[in-house]
């Protein structure tokens, strides 16, 4: 048997595999993204349609779908947290970041999904990009202290200019 793609660790035919045949539906917006994410993998294009809002499909552009799908080497994904999506909800979010190669070189996409329950039944709304925060250096120089250059200035005066 073949480890789900999604990194579940679980055999596919008990992950993924069921959701994306139709036999079962995702339960929770995780066991969407999931979902998802194996449909990439496995090129099942009519499975990403299918599970998008119904309101999104008119820009779904299906060509540029299967030439993302086509020319990337999928390597994992990763669920970093879920908000929302309990039985009783009608939305939820899963923040997750799916790592893929594209001629040679390894891209790591990090996304925020919103997911909206309607006929009880999970569809992707939206995702948004998650951009790296910025590196704040904690060494942080004073302008009166001594420059770190060893001139015996402060630093106001040698290089903070």
């Amino acid at each position: 048997m073949t480890e789900c793609y999604c990194g579940s660790g679980l055999e596919f035919d008990n992950c993924c595999n069921p959701i994306l045949s139709g036999e079962k539906a995702a339960q929770t917006p995780e066991d969407l993204m999931r979902s998802r994410y194996s449909a990439y993998v496995t090129k099942n294009y009519e499975y990403l349609k299918n599970s998008l809002h119904l309101e999104n499909r008119k820009d779904y552009d299906e060509e540029a779908t299967i030439q993302w799908a086509e020319n990337a080497t999928w390597e994992g994904l990763e669920i970093i947290s879920t908000e929302g999506g309990a039985t009783n909800e009608k939305d939820g979010k899963v923040e997750f970041k799916v790592t893929f190669k594209i001629q040679n070189e390894r891209i790591i996409h990090h996304e925020i999904s919103e997911f909206s329950k309607f006929e009880n039944k999970w569809y992707f709304v939206k995702g948004r990009n998650v951009v790296p925060k910025p590196i704040v250096n904690e060494n942080k120089i004073g302008r009166n202290e001594p420059c770190p250059c060893g001139s015996g200035k402060k630093y106001k005066k040698c290089c903070g200019k």
